[in-house]
């Protein structure tokens, strides 16, 4: 079945190229589909299209329709060419004509924009409550281990002493920024298209305040070409607040799997957290931090594909928008599962003590020594002259009772602070 049918029938060859994958990605809008047509039943009867009896069988069936999605035994079919014509044809099937109303001063398109926005919008806000779990885990990890120090690099030289503290504290914040990624694209999601139908509006009198409070959008999308243009906007810029959160994740992935290699062994993880090899009976591979790094990596490609996909679309609907939701929807459903991996794994992370008693991390004490030569009274470029030369002639002896006060440094971690800036974010 499809809602465009006038009596002919497309070649089969075109039916399965110009569906795609639709059938299978449909599923996960099914139910905001239900929820939009349910407020659209709703509004027909405000404004006196059907009646109120019409209405209610609508939205009794509807929810009939909805609960098989919840409960997973809704189908789209291979007569079906989408999610819209399934609940159109169930409605019709057991209401007759009533079912055969719904479609009623609406298209397809303003169907899946709806449909699309409530989607994202309900997957945004729990991306957002997961990476707030994993901030949460981490500025604990922070608080616990705030005390132990840990190499600071630079061009992967030792540089300066950091700590654990430090370490995941900055992960932590840096989640903050990722976190207005995703507020801005909530922002933009959160705006009502149904009633732009085509992308051109309608002759009937439809109320879209009704529908936009019915489905608690902050605001509609007024303009009717507008609401049509964000088809496309909509998913990229939900993509590049994933994407941001994948940097974070991708990044982080890159130092655990440095930090648990026998060069550094800084960190371990307890033996079912991670791999073997087939042959090496020592090996302990952190699989699942190589995975979220790469996967998170294929993430921050998605924006830039779903630029490239609408970049010369002028105004009004195209089919290619048609491939936005299997580009976006993938990676939705890949960056939560690695934020679910994240939190799991990493509040089992075990670190070393002592790490910077060696020897060969003496040079990272070079800056807090210059600094006390400094404090003495020596002018900063003549210390750091004296501090090279004995460092050249290995008379250097590092001061390591260091004491770092600023805000935000090592000794001043300013973890409430940070919490606090999360806490506004909610």
């Amino acid at each position: 079945m499809k809602l465009w049918e006038k009596g002919f029938s497309t070649d089969k060859k075109i039916d399965i190229f110009t569906v795609g994958s639709d059938r299978e990605l449909d599923l996960v809008i099914a139910k905001y589909d239900v929820l939009a047509s349910k407020a659209h039943a709703k509004m027909l009867y405000k404004i006196g299209l059907i009646t109120e009896d019409e209405a209610s069988l609508l939205v009794k069936e509807l929810t009939n329709i909805g609960q098989t999605i919840e409960n997973g035994t809704f189908t789209i079919e291979d007569n079906f060419e989408d999610v819209h014509s399934k609940i159109e044809y169930l409605l019709t099937e057991k209401l007759g004509d009533t079912g055969k109303r719904i479609h009623t001063a609406r298209s397809r398109n303003d169907q899946v924009l709806v449909a699309v926005n409530l989607y994202l919008k309900s997957e945004l806000e729990q991306i957002k409550a997961s990476t707030k779990e994993l901030f949460d885990v981490l500025t604990n990890l922070a608080d616990k281990y705030q005390n132990i120090l840990l190499p600071g690099y630079t061009h992967l030289q030792i540089a300066m002493p950091s700590s654990f503290g430090l370490w995941f504290l900055a992960y932590a914040e840096s989640l903050i920024d990722d976190l207005y990624f995703i507020d801005a694209a909530h922002k933009i999601v959160d705006q009502n298209p149904l009633g732009s139908a085509a992308g051109y509006g309608s002759s009937f009198p439809i109320d879209r305040d009704f529908t936009t409070a019915e489905l608690d959008f902050e605001t509609l999308k007024y303009n009717v070409v507008a609401a049509q243009m964000s088809r496309g906007k909509s998913e990229k810029s939900t993509a590049f607040g994933l994407s941001s959160i994948a940097s974070t994740l991708a990044k982080f992935s890159m130092d655990i799997c440095l930090y648990m290699s026998q060069n550094f062994d800084f960190i371990t993880f307890p033996n079912e957290l991670t791999t073997g090899s087939s042959i090496m009976p020592h090996k302990k591979n952190p699989d699942v931090f190589e995975l979220i790094r790469g996967k998170c990596n294929k993430i921050q490609a998605v924006p830039n594909q779903l630029a490239m996909l609408t970049t010369n679309l002028p105004s009004g609907y195209h089919r290619d928008l048609q491939l936005t939701k299997e580009i976006i929807v993938p990676a939705i459903q890949e960056l939560k599962s690695c934020l679910e991996m994240m939190v799991f794994s990493i509040q089992n992370i075990i670190v070393e003590d002592n790490i910077l008693d060696d020897k060969k991390y003496d040079y990272l004490f070079s800056v807090d020594t210059l600094n006390d030569l400094v404090l003495s009274g020596v002018p900063f470029r003549d210390a750091y002259k004296q501090m090279g030369e004995a460092i050249e002639n290995g008379t250097f002896k590092p001061k390591r009772n260091i004491a770092h006060t600023h805000k935000g440094s090592l000794g001043n971690l300013c973890l409430e602070e940070i919490k606090a800036k999360m806490e506004k974010l909610f």
